[in-house]
Order: C-alpha cells, then sequence, then structure tokens
C-alpha cells in the first residue's frame, strides 16, 4: 500500500512538473510562415514608409517574419491586383484610397474588383495634402492668379489616374474659376517632387511627409493644405486662406488582404494591428513622418471606403475623367 501510494505520489509530481501544450486554433493557428506585405508604390514612398513603421512591431506580436515587398506601377494597381489573386493565406496589401475607392469608376476593365476581392483590415493613418509649387511661384491668392494665367501650359503631377493627388486636383478645379492645368501621372511621388524641384511641372497635392523637407529646404513652396490647419503641418495655411472654399481631402494608406484570407488571420489582425497603430510609439513614428495614426476596425475601414468612394464616383462624373 505504501509503495502504490509513493508511486502515485511520484507520477503526480512528474505531471505538474510537465508543461501542457495545447493544439493551436483558432485566431492563434496564424500565421504559420513569413507574412508579405506588398506595396504599390517605389522604396521612399509615403505608403511604403507607413507600411515600414508598422511591418516592425507586427512581425513581433505575430512572431513570424514580415516582409514588405514594393510592387509599384499603374497608381498601386499591379500590387493590389496581385494581393487580389494570392491563395497563400499569408499575403497582405497596402492600397491607398484611389486603389478601392476609384480604380474600377475609371478602368471597367480592371483585372480585380474592389468591392469584392479583398478583406478590409486596417485603416492604417491618413494624412491631409499639401498643395505644393515650385519655390519661385508666389503665395496664397497670388499662386492662383498666376496659375489661371498659366490655363493648360501649366501641369500638375500625381502618383496616378485615379490617384487621390489626381482626382483631388480635378476636384480643386471645379472650385477654382479659371485653373486648367494638365495631369501628368508619375510612378511616385518622389518622381513628383523631382518634376516640380526641377519646374517640369508647376503645382501637385502630395502628403506632408513628401512635401514638407523640400519646403523646409527651400525647394518647394507649400501653397495650402486641404483639411484646414493641421498639426502635421502647423506652419502651412490652409487652402481656404488662400480663398479656396469647401475643400477638404485626405488621402491614407490601408492593409487588405485577398477576399480568400481565412478567418483565423483576418481574426488576428483584427485585434493586432489596432493596438500596433494606436501604440504611443507607433502614433509617434507615423506622425514624424507625416502621418496620422488610425488604427481602424475593418468595419470603420470598410465605412470610409464606402463613403469616399460615392464622393469620387461625383468627381469622376462631373469632370468626365477617364483612363489617360
Amino acid at each position: 500500500m505504501q509503495r502504490r501510494f509513493l508511486i502515485a505520489a511520484a507520477l503526480a509530481a512528474i505531471t505538474a512538473a510537465t508543461p501542457v501544450v495545447h493544439a493551436q486554433s483558432g485566431a492563434d493557428a496564424w500565421p504559420t510562415r513569413p507574412v508579405r506585405i506588398l506595396v504599390g508604390f517605389p522604396g521612399g514612398s509615403t505608403p511604403d514608409i507607413a507600411v515600414r513603421i508598422v511591418a516592425e512591431p507586427l512581425a513581433k506580436a505575430l512572431g513570424q517574419p514580415v516582409v514588405v515587398e514594393n510592387r509599384a506601377g499603374a497608381s498601386g494597381n499591379i500590387a493590389a491586383d496581385q494581393v487580389a489573386k494570392a491563395r497563400d493565406d499569408h499575403t497582405l496589401g497596402a492600397v491607398i484610397n484611389g486603389n478601392l475607392t476609384s480604380a474600377k469608376m475609371l478602368n471597367p476593365k480592371l483585372s480585380f474588383d474592389p468591392a469584392k476581392d479583398f478583406s478590409h483590415l486596417s485603416l492604417l493613418a491618413t494624412a491631409p495634402l499639401v498643395l505644393v509649387a515650385p519655390a519661385d511661384k508666389p503665395a496664397g491668392a497670388a499662386f492662383f492668379a498666376a496659375a489661371k494665367a498659366g490655363g493648360d501650359r501649366w501641369s500638375y503631377g500625381s502618383v496616378g489616374v485615379g490617384s487621390v493627388g489626381h482626382l483631388g486636383m480635378e476636384l480643386l478645379k471645379t472650385r477654382v474659376d479659371g485653373l486648367a492645368p494638365v495631369h501628368i501621372p508619375f510612378k511616385g511621388n518622389p518622381e513628383v517632387i523631382t518634376s516640380l524641384i526641377q519646374g517640369d511641372i508647376q503645382l501637385s497635392l502630395v502628403p506632408p511627409g513628401v512635401a514638407m523637407p523640400q519646403v523646409r529646404a527651400g525647394k518647394l513652396r507649400a501653397v495650402g493644405v486641404t483639411t484646414g490647419h493641421s498639426a502635421l503641418v502647423p506652419d502651412v495655411p490652409s487652402l481656404a486662406d488662400a480663398g479656396v472654399r469647401d475643400f477638404v481631402l485626405e488621402v491614407w494608406t490601408a492593409l487588405v488582404g485577398p477576399a480568400n484570407l481565412s478567418q483565423a488571420a483576418k481574426d488576428r489582425l483584427a485585434e493586432t494591428l489596432p493596438r500596433i497603430v494606436q501604440s504611443a510609439e507607433v502614433r509617434q513614428k507615423l506622425f514624424d513622418q507625416g502621418w496620422m495614426a488610425v488604427g481602424s476596425t475593418p468595419a470603420g475601414m470598410k465605412a470610409r471606403v464606402e463613403q469616399e468612394a460615392e464622393s469620387m464616383r461625383r468627381i469622376i462624373s462631373a469632370q468626365g475623367i477617364r483612363l489617360e
């Protein structure tokens, strides 16, 4: 009896000391390998910067590497198409306004459907746009007087047809009588900035993170910001100060997955992304690069996309915009 008691006690002690291993299930089962985030713009572009700020803490939270890959071209639609067609459950994409709101309106033959082919994950960050011009251009209302005098001899740059910089400028034309610069699309904002500095184009709407280093260096002039006065660019006047009324516009970067992304992945990211983006450290890093952190829920992102898509539809219809 005593021997049986001692054996049972020893077995109990061994069991207590042995860690219990549970099988992974649900959201905890994802990811099982490195996660890719495809960015449809060049390295150093504002979407690329925002995603790389989030990628490092996301990798720590997921316990897997997060690899950011640039697939620039077609206003971000090349990368968006690759994300829509991904089947590995570990490919995500960083998109901007146009990829989800206006791309299909401008090109009905687009190879993906923004309304059906993506899982909304999180709106990462937003920013106003800054209307910038070469440094030798005048400021305020005098700038618009010069722009109107320039007519279609002036041109403006954007990161592509359907981008917020493109449609925003077309909206600006409806707010400023006589404004008529011609659109020139580029692969990314770095190329837009270079052309502005060289004087090849005369104006553009670009995010603060792109605009302000060149403005502070005296290479560009900041004419005004599109959301009224902003903490991101406290020294830049609003466009309303230059006489432009009823004009509010933001650019944003969001994270999406393909429509077939597993529920485990969606649940894990829905819990993890807002917590990361809203952390003090990430918020500050985004702010330093010209972004206001958001970190929305999937539902919050979907609502923003639907609201903005309707606004873009009105601009496209009013201006008769088509693919160039």
